[in-house]
């Protein structure tokens, strides 16, 4: 194949490889990129903030370029975000005024949120507040989840951005221990969010950092899960941030949008090389695509 294309007079090989580059951009413009990205404490708090742990990240001028960049570089239709303290903090990152931004208000600097690049923007949404077990469990206030549905103009999207309770990574359904009971309601309060979903006829993603190696045969998917059929796009690959472990960000289609997931289109954003040593962000994104109507 190669020597068949070196033999072509030069100007024709030069057609061959525009007509090449016009089709691949043509499919990206008949795509929509989403993407999850767990910010990781990302807050401009003084550090004498009420609450604040004293051992988050204390990002410099440089930590905060660095991020703006990969945001950048990620280069997302539909980012949800989660551990961002409020909008100030998260325009940061993306500074412009044609993207738009949605956070939870819930009083923690852990909030959930999205960025939407425009034609697309929020039609409607609400914070779903049961997500915090807190109330029942005690201990400090857990993140709500966010549900919102966007649209482009054409399509329509409905979304549910979460972070669940961490500390059950990988534990059997029935532990008692180690925040497993918390995640287990979160788990139900989602299936229930879903089925809603799947009721309605909605194309719906659930997104965020779940804090759990989810996996096709996971008894905390399969409860999530059971009598739908949603696709976990991370199912089976492990994370380049996660030292080669499973994902514990995800993102979950369900609806019609199974049906536009583009193949092999799963991708994780990691950090350069000569980026270390700065303070980034414990999570690199995770990001897929999808087709449009």
């Amino acid at each position: 194949m190669f020597s068949a294309i070196s033999a072509l007079r030069p100007d024709r090989l030069l057609c061959l490889f525009l007509a090449v580059w016009a089709l691949s951009r043509s499919a990206e413009a008949a795509s929509v990129k989403i993407a999850t990205w767990n910010l990781d404490w990302l807050t401009l708090f003084p550090d004498s903030t009420p609450g604040l742990p004293v051992n988050i990240p204390h990002r410099s001028a440089q930590d905060w370029a660095a991020l703006a960049q990969i945001a950048t570089r990620l280069n997302a239709d539909i980012v949800a975000v989660q551990e961002v303290s409020n909008a100030a903090a998260l325009r940061r990152l993306f500074p412009s005024p044609d993207d738009t931004l949605l956070l939870t208000m819930a009083p923690i600097a852990q909030n959930v949120g999205l960025v939407l690049r425009a034609p697309w923007r929020i039609l409607a949404h609400e914070e779903l507040s049961a997500l915090d077990r807190s109330p029942f469990h005690g201990g400090h206030a857990l993140r709500p989840g966010l549900d919102v549905i966007v649209g482009n103009g054409k399509d329509t999207l409905h979304l549910l951005v979460v972070h669940l309770k961490s500390g059950c990574w990988d534990r059997t359904w029935k532990e008692n221990g180690h925040s497993c009971p918390v995640l287990r309601e979160q788990i139900d309060l989602i299936a229930n969010w879903m089925t809603e979903r799947d009721d309605e006829g909605d194309a719906y993603i659930v997104l965020g950092d779940f804090n759990r190696r989810l996996t096709l045969h996971d008894p905390y998917f399969t409860q999530m899960t059971q009598g739908l059929a949603p696709i976990l796009v991370t199912s089976g690959f492990a994370s380049p941030c996660e030292g080669g472990n499973y994902f514990i960000d995800h993102i979950l289609l369900g609806g019609e949008a199974k049906n536009r997931l583009i193949k092999d289109s799963l991708r994780v954003l990691t950090y350069r090389p000569e980026e270390s040593g700065l303070t980034l962000s414990d999570h690199c994104p995770v990001s897929v695509r999808l087709t449009l109507p």
